[in-house]
C-alpha cells in the first residue's frame, strides 16, 4: 500500500448526523503513574504527582466509557513503567492486524512487550515496525483511511509500513511544535469524515493537506489546544474531551456532537489526557 502524498477530497452538502456506535477500548490504571524522566515540554520531575487523585481522574473517564455503552478492558500496569498509564501509545489494532508500538525513547521500550503480550493472549499475532511509530498517538484512523503524523516520535518511513499492514490508505503529516509532539495531541477524529485540529500545530504542506482532505474540520484556538483539548475520544456523537477546552466544547455542540467533559490534569504532567489514555480497538 503506498503512502499518499496528496489528499482527495470528501465534501457533503448534507447537514451533519451524529451517530454513535458502540467502541472497543483498552485502558490501563495509572498505579505507577509518576514524571521520572523528561521526554516531553510538559513534563516537569519536579513537578508532584497526586497517586490518589490520578487514580481517581483515570477511574472517572473509564466510568464515563461504561455509561456511554462502550467495552473496556484493562491492561494490568507493570512496574518501572510509569507511562504505561498513556495505554494509546502501545500500538495499533485495525483490520484484524496488531501492530506494536516501537518506542523512540528508551524509557518506554518496555512497554511494547506488555501491550504486545496482552494482544497475543487475545489472538492477536502482533508485528512490530522496523522504524520506530508509537501508536495511536501518530496513527489515528479515520473512517477507511489512516491519518500519520511525524516529526518527534514516529519515523515517517514507518507510515508505509504501517500502510502495507493494515491496507488503508495513509496520509502523512508533520508536527512542528514540540508540546503537539504527537498528532492525537493536535488532530481529533470526531467521525468517519470529521476532525478537528490546530494548525499552528503542523507544517504549511501538511495543514494544506488536512485542508484538501477535509475541508469542514473544526479549528480550535490556542486556548484549547495548551490544555491538549484535542486529546480527545468520540464514538461518533460523543466527545469524551478534556473538561478545560470549554470552547471547543462549543464548537463541538455547534456542528452537532455532545461533548463530555473529564479532568485529567493530573495526568497532563505526563504529557497525556484522554486520548493518550485509551487505546482503541478498531473492528
Amino acid at each position: 500500500m503506498t503512502v499518499l502524498g496528496v489528499a482527495a477530497t470528501h465534501k457533503s452538502n448534507r447537514p451533519p448526523r451524529r451517530q454513535a456506535r458502540a467502541r472497543h477500548y483498552v485502558m490501563t490504571p495509572p498505579t505507577y503513574f509518576a514524571v521520572e524522566y523528561s521526554i516531553n515540554p510538559w513534563m516537569d520531575t519536579a513537578a508532584r504527582v497526586d497517586a490518589g487523585r490520578a487514580h481517581a481522574q483515570w477511574e472517572t473517564l473509564r466510568r464515563t466509557y461504561k455509561e456511554l455503552g462502550h467495552v473496556v478492558d484493562v491492561v494490568d500496569p507493570v512496574p518501572g513503567l510509569p507511562d504505561m498509564v498513556y495505554a494509546a501509545n502501545g500500538g495499533l489494532v485495525v483490520n484484524g492486524s496488531a501492530v506494536v508500538a516501537k518506542f523512540a525513547y528508551p524509557q518506554r521500550a518496555g512497554e511494547a512487550d506488555v501491550y504486545a503480550e496482552w494482544l497475543a493472549r487475545q489472538g492477536y499475532q502482533p508485528v512490530q515496525t522496523r522504524y520506530t511509530n508509537e501508536g495511536q498517538g501518530d496513527l489515528l484512523v479515520a473512517g477507511s483511511i489512516m491519518l500519520a503524523g511525524y516529526g518527534f516520535r514516529t519515523d515517517r518511513r514507518a507510515h508505509g509500513e504501517i500502510a502495507q499492514l493494515t491496507g488503508l490508505p495513509t496520509y502523512s503529516f508533520e508536527l512542528l511544535d514540540p508540546r503537539f509532539y504527537h498528532l492525537d495531541t493536535a488532530l481529533a477524529v470526531l467521525d468517519d469524515t470529521t476532525v478537528a485540529y490546530y494548525p499552528p500545530a503542523f507544517s504549511n504542506t501538511s495543514r494544506v493537506s488536512l485542508r484538501t482532505l477535509f475541508p469542514d474540520a473544526i479549528e480550535v484556538a490556542s486556548s484549547d489546544a495548551y490544555v491538549l483539548g484535542l486529546n480527545v475520544v468520540s464514538d461518533g456523537r460523543n466527545v469524551v474531551l478534556p473538561a478545560a477546552a470549554t470552547g471547543f466544547a462549543a464548537q463541538l455542540r455547534d456542528a452537532g456532537f455532545e461533548p463530555v467533559g473529564v479532568d485529567l490534569s493530573e495526568l497532563l504532567k505526563g504529557g497525556g489526557s484522554i486520548k493518550c489514555c485509551t487505546l482503541e480497538v478498531h473492528s
